[in-house]
Order: structure tokens, then sequence, then C-alpha cells
């Protein structure tokens, strides 16, 4: 036997909603996981072994690979490959040893319902993830689809909506969709009186904006969109920055001197799936770091460190690219970065003092790369005159790391 391990999407239809395909593999199965609620779509009398969701979930991988060899099914929410159990499952077993039976997501469904092109959706799960996520996804006409964690989520969902400026977005709750309690109902975020919710909903939000900040997707957001106390890279010199680190879906960056977090902030920000490990060693930040991951919506996307480099930087897993801001003048943090640093990474360093653009030429003289000086003027008023004032130029090192 190859495959042995079937992974089943199920709906609130129940087992009569499955494929021939799905049936045969659930009927043959000697032992099936789920959750409560899917375990109670079989049989009272159904004598073969079925086990709950461990808790933690993690757990289920050793379990499942305990029953190699033998047919087991594990039951999930609709396509079990749409924010759902099958990424982690695929992920911990051989392609030859499962196979994915999917159902109807729960996001076709609400589409379906409302008439929704999957194109022009935004479609995100809030089910064990922050809230906040929604930040990053709030213009004005979007449409969005979020997956609920409970009952209590689209109430949620309307107080950030009303605290974000968007009272006025159109949100509608779809509850069981599929089954025969199937509900829809409709209110808006700042009007919000719907009660009694399942915690199987999905909430659709159209989002209508009341001249509420929407923020540019694009690196280089004002400065004015992070919490800081000055220590922060400004806007023209961080989308320079932003654009020489280069961020490529799922690739980690070091952040090292964070500051208020700008740098990692705008680069989980910038591709799929990029993280950010923002190392700061100052409390306060720490705290302006966590606030801005939150308000700018890849609060699950940034880790933040307290510590110090280069002592902190060791136990951190490798990077793709490296940011280092703060700490510059100090050539052991350069030097340490280099050498963690995997074959193909990126550094990209920063420095406005002398001392600092010291370190960074030496560094430079050692390894190559590119060296770059950014001068910024702004507009500043003398007299009844403006000016074009300059700010201290910015002295930029970019370089890979050879293979």
């Amino acid at each position: 036997m190859s495959c042995w391990l079937h992974i089943i999407g199920i709906g609130e239809d129940g087992l009569d909603g499955l494929s021939a395909g799905a049936r045969a593999q659930l009927e043959e199965a000697e032992v099936i996981f789920g959750g409560r609620r899917h375990l109670a779509f079989l049989a009272d009398d159904d004598p073969r072994e079925r086990r709950a969701w461990p808790s933690p979930f993690d757990a289920l991988i050793g379990q499942l690979r305990e029953l190699k060899g033998r047919r087991v099914c594990v039951l999930a929410s609709g396509d079990p490959l749409s924010f759902g159990v099958g990424r982690q499952l695929v992920a911990a077993f051989a392609a030859d040893d499962i196979q994915v039976w999917p159902h109807l997501s729960a996001f076709a469904l609400a589409r379906a319902r409302l008439l929704w092109s999957e194109q022009d959706t935004v479609q995100l799960s809030i089910h064990g993830r922050p809230l906040s996520s929604l930040h990053g996804v709030l213009f004005d006409g979007v449409r969005i689809l979020a997956l609920s964690s409970d009952g209590d989520t689209p109430a949620e969902v309307a107080a950030l909506l009303c605290a974000r400026g968007f009272g006025g977005s159109k949100i509608r709750v779809l509850e069981r969709l599929g089954g025969a309690g199937e509900r829809v109902r409709s209110t808006s975020a700042e009007h919000f009186d719907l009660t009694d919710i399942h915690d199987l909903n999905v909430v659709a939000i159209e989002c209508a904006s009341d001249s509420a900040a929407q923020w540019s997707p694009v690196a280089g957001l004002p400065d004015n969109a992070f919490q800081h106390d000055g220590q922060l890279t400004k806007q023209v010199v961080r989308a320079a920055t932003l654009a020489a680190l280069a961020p490529l879906p799922g690739e980690r960056l070091w952040d090292v001197g964070a500051g208020c977090g700008s740098i990692a902030i705008e680069w989980a920000r910038a591709a799929r799936g990029a993280a950010a490990i923002a190392l700061e060693p100052d409390s306060a930040r720490c705290a302006m770091i966590a606030n801005n991951a939150v308000a700018l919506g890849v609060e699950s996307s940034v880790r933040i460190e307290a510590g110090r480099a280069p002592a902190a930087l060791s136990a951190l897993p490798a990077p793709d690219a490296v940011f280092v801001g703060g700490a510059v003048s100090e050539v052991s943090v350069l030097e340490t970065c280099w050498d963690l640093l995997p074959e193909g990474g990126r550094l990209v360093s920063n420095a406005v003092t002398m001392q600092a653009c010291q370190a960074l030429a030496s560094m430079h003289a050692n390894v190559g790369g590119e060296m770059r000086q950014i001068a910024v003027s702004q507009t500043a008023s003398v007299g009844r005159f403006s000016v074009l004032k300059p700010a201290y130029p910015i002295t930029q090192l970019i370089v890979t790391k050879s293979h």
C-alpha cells in the first residue's frame, strides 16, 4: 500500500456531500481523525477507531506517523488546502503517502452566495490568526472574505473597521454555509447589531473609507505611519533601502538595531510570506515595533527579539537578507552579520556618521559590493521664502554574498 493517508474535506452537508472517491476512502479507513463536529457525521454504531484532533494540534503529526501502514483518514472542513490542516500535513509526509479529497471551501460557497468572483476578492483567515491582519488589506472599494475564529469574530471585525475609519463598510455574515442551518445576514460596521452568530461563519466586507488613512503596499510609507521616537529610517531613504534589500516571497530579513521596526515591517508587507526578525535592545522601542506591526497588518510576520548585536545574532534562524541600521559603527556587528549570512544572501547597511561610514568603507574593501550616497532635501521656510533644506547624506553599502 503506497497511499495510506487520506485528507478528506467535509462540509455542513456531511457525508452526503462527499464525492464517490472520498466516500470510498472513508469507508475503507481503519482510523479516522477529525474535529468533534466532523466525527459527529459518522454513524453512532460505527465500530472503527475515531480520534479527535489533539491539543496542541502539532501532536497530530506524530500520531499519524505511528499509524503508517494502516488506512487512515483525516476529516477537515471544506478544502483542506485552503487555510486548513492540509498545508501542515502535506509538508510532513511524502507525496506518495498522502492524498487530498477537497470539498467546496467556505470561500467558494461564500462567493457563490454573494456573486463575487475570486480574482476580485481578498481572502484571508483570522481563525487562529491575528485579527490585525485585516489592516494590511483595508482599502476603499476592496471586497474581503475573512474566515472567522468563532461567533464573536464578526463584532470584533466591525469594531476594527470603525477604529480604522471604515465604519461605513457593508458587512455580511454567512453562517453554516452549505448546510440546513445556512444563514446570511447584512449590516454595516458602524451599526453592527447581529447576535447569536454561529461559530462556523465567514465575514464578507465591502470596504468603504470614511477618509481614513490608506497605506500603499508599495515600500516607502509616510513617516507618520509609524509610532517612533525619532529612531526611524526616513521615508525616501527607507524606500531606497527596501529596493536594495529586494524582498522576495517567503524570505526572512534580520533588521539589526531595528528602532521602531520600519524596515522590518515594510519588508513583511512587500512580498507574500516574507518574514522579518527585528532585533532591538531598547524595551520601549520593542513595544513600538509591536504596535506598528499590528497597525500595519503584519503582526504574525514580524518577530521581535529584545537583544543586542552581535551577541544575540547566533541564536536566530538564518536570514536571506540583513539590514544593519543601528550599531553600524561597531565593525564586529557587520562582520558577524556577514559571517552568519548564507551564500546568496544580501546585506544592506546605512550610515550617517563619519565613524559609521568608515566601518562601511572597511567592509566594502573586504567583501566588495556597491557603495552609494543618498542625499535628500526638503522644503523649509526662511523668512518669507522657501528653500530646499538638505538632510544629512546617507551612505549605503549593498553587497550579495557570492557562492
